[in-house]
């Protein structure tokens, strides 16, 4: 069988097992003959797995009720609030304007060229990644922290280009932290 035909065998079973034309035992003969694993087999060779192991979860954990969080897509942008209670999920005006102007003043000071992650809006934080795609360097804020920028690259040439890029990183990221700051400070107050 060449591989056209073996392509054109494995859609037509594919397309019969999707119509639910075929027991029980024809899927599982489908799924061993092309080596296919389905969703409930997944699960069960996972839990059966001793080297990966369900969710743990802490002696801290059990019995606090995780955060709810709800996201925001902003001019192409994800800010992601969380927080205990639904008061805390809606979005306010100066939230909006701060993470438009976060962004405007990232690519206007630090680098055009940005693949932003979410912005996380926490209780107590607010945590930014992104990559700065002509350095390949990735970049994440958190503003509970005195010095909160890490940075994160492979093999990244320390020339005057990168020293003037951590510079403009840390520019930036005081006046995310101020702003922000204040955000979370009238966010304490609803």
């Amino acid at each position: 069988m060449n591989k056209y035909d073996e392509i054109r065998s494995l859609l037509k079973a594919s397309k019969r097992a999707l119509k639910n034309d075929l027991n029980e035992n024809q899927n599982k003969e489908i799924l061993k003959q092309y080596g296919l694993i389905s969703e409930q087999e997944f699960e069960k060779q996972y839990q059966k797995d001793e080297n990966i192991g369900l969710e743990k979860k802490d002696s801290e954990d059990i019995g606090k009720q995780k955060d709810k969080q709800k996201a925001y897509k902003i001019q192409g942008k994800l800010l992601v609030l969380h927080g205990d209670e639904d008061s805390k999920l809606e979005l306010t005006t100066d939230e909006k304007n701060a993470f438009i102007e976060s962004v405007d003043e990232f690519k206007t000071e630090v680098a055009e060229l940005v693949e932003f992650k979410k912005l996380n809006v926490f209780s107590e934080n607010v945590e930014w990644s992104g990559k700065i795609l002509e350095l390949n360097l990735e970049f994440f804020y958190t503003i509970n922290e005195p010095h909160g920028i890490y940075l994160n690259g492979n093999m990244v040439k320390l020339d005057q280009e990168y020293l003037e890029m951590v510079g403009k990183l840390q520019s930036n990221y005081e006046k995310f932290k101020s702003k922000w700051g204040k955000i979370l400070s009238t966010r304490e107050q609803i």
